[in-house]
């Protein structure tokens, strides 16, 4: 009990202070509220997660009552376009999930004949990117971690080193595409990118860092790997392979992932239809996920309940609702323009150390908070930096993969990480120390960032 008034102290006295420096550094009360309510939220979310909506709640409040945003500005902020497309995705996946579409790409892949460590490792890093970037990296870690905890009771080999490599190249699968990690719709929708935007530069640099990644691992985990490939000569895999995964019915399966094809396919062309069309950029992104899911409905009526009920995270979305909230409301106040100017002051308007802070900022940030609360502070002052006639482009990337790539540096740094973790204390009772996460997390970290950077800054094709 002690330590929690400790926590709830120290919370209140540093973001009143945050708050009471920022108008000592020369902004408004409104600005100065706007940054201590913001921080307030952030700082809750570390010292009470359980609680974190709870604080997001009571900030946004206290933001209407000083007058500090109005109702009108409420909803404006709370980026409903994006809780939208989130939903429609979740709707979707739970369809997946309950057809066992990823059971059977899982079961697929490992069938392939010769299996040995590396090859598991290699094919297990490729799975896990390439779901994380068709679907989320929650989702498709949660499936991976149970298929690689699987295969190892089978081979009685360690977990743990498998589970992490699965991990990381699952962080670093979700920054490809628009639709791994909830900051990609979120950069795409304040940013004007494209779904085509994220094809075109952010996967390339994605198949970059994981292959070099993969090279690492296969370095770091030799010793591991070397004992699951005596294990597999010894036991063989057919049995494993065959008792690994029960498919579901073929048809609803061939449904189900066709549904989810055609999905793709309209929001890979979203740009070009909105063009022809006339519609306000990224319509047809955020429409195409709630049709599907509309039809989904219709088609599983009797579960269309239980997808809206169990499916969607309402209380992860209430949170990002809110957090949208308040970040809007710093770019409202002008608390982000007078944060850009600052920044531009640091850097000199030198463009390459400017994306360079938001890279290295993001990603050691997203090492100790989630990206998602990292990102959304983030986005107003990316475009105060609009009003200042400055080259955004370079620093909607390093917002995203810095974002992203930052995940891995420690055991906290995405949910992707907790959500496995988890999973191995409850199926394994094995715990991973913080020490044993960083040393190959602060290793994967620094080098797939650095690999970033370089292209940041040295690739005019990144301006």
């Amino acid at each position: 009990m002690k330590s929690q008034a400790l926590k709830l102290f120290t919370l209140f006295l540093l973001s009143s202070c945050l708050g009471i420096y920022a108008e000592l550094w020369g902004m408004t009360s409104h600005q100065a509220l706007s940054i201590g309510i913001f921080s307030a939220s952030i700082l809750g979310t570390l010292f009470f997660w359980d609680f974190r909506l709870s604080f997001a709640f009571i900030g946004t409040s206290v933001l209407l009552i000083t007058k500090t945003v109005d109702l009108e500005h409420v909803i404006e902020f709370s980026s409903l376009e994006v809780i939208l497309f989130l939903v429609g995705m979740m709707i979707i996946i739970g369809l997946l999930k309950d057809s066992g579409v990823f059971a059977w790409i899982v079961s697929l892949i490992l069938r392939i004949p010769k299996l040995t460590g590396k090859k598991f490792v290699i094919i297990v890093s490729i799975l896990s990117a390439l779901l994380a970037s068709t679907v989320d990296e929650v989702t498709s870690i949660i499936f991976m971690v149970v298929a690689v905890l699987e295969i190892c009771s089978y081979f009685e080999v360690n977990p743990v080193p498998f589970v992490i490599i699965s991990v990381l190249t699952t962080n670093i699968g979700s920054a490809a595409t628009v639709l791994g990690n909830p900051i990609g719709i979120l950069i795409a929708s304040k940013s004007g990118l494209t779904f085509e935007d994220f094809i075109v530069k952010a996967l390339p640099l994605s198949v970059i860092c994981l292959i070099v990644t993969c090279f690492i691992l296969l370095f770091w985990y030799r010793k591991p790997i070397k004992i699951l490939n005596g294990q597999i000569q010894r036991l063989g895999a057919n049995d494993i392979l065959i008792r690994l995964i029960s498919v579901p019915p073929e048809k609803e399966l061939r449904m189900s992932l066709g549904i989810f094809v055609v999905m793709l396919f309209f929001i890979s062309l979203h740009h070009r239809m909105e063009v022809a069309w006339g519609l306000p950029a990224n319509t047809i992104l955020l429409v195409v996920p709630l049709v599907t899911s509309g039809i989904v409905m219709i088609w599983k009526h009797y579960k269309a309940r239980k997808y809206i009920e169990k499916d969607v995270e309402w209380w992860t979305l209430l949170f990002f609702l809110l957090l949208f909230v308040q970040a809007g409301t710093l770019k409202y106040t002008g608390a982000t323009v007078f944060i850009a100017k600052k920044m531009l002051e640091f850097t000199g308007s030198n463009i390459n150390l400017l994306t360079s802070s938001v890279l290295w900022i993001s990603a050691i940030g997203s090492s100790m908070l989630d990206n998602v609360i990292l990102v959304a502070a983030f986005v107003p002052i990316i475009q105060g930096f609009h009003s200042l006639n400055i080259n955004l482009q370079s620093l909607w990337w390093a917002l995203l993969l810095g974002g992203c790539l930052g995940g891995n540096i420690t055991l906290i740094g995405s949910t992707a990480n907790i959500v496995a973790i988890g999973l191995l204390e409850k199926e394994s009772r094995i715990k991973i120390t913080f020490l044993e996460w960083l040393k190959v997390g602060l290793t994967v970290g620094i080098i797939t960032t650095l690999i970033v950077m370089f292209a940041l800054l040295f690739l005019p094709f990144y301006r």
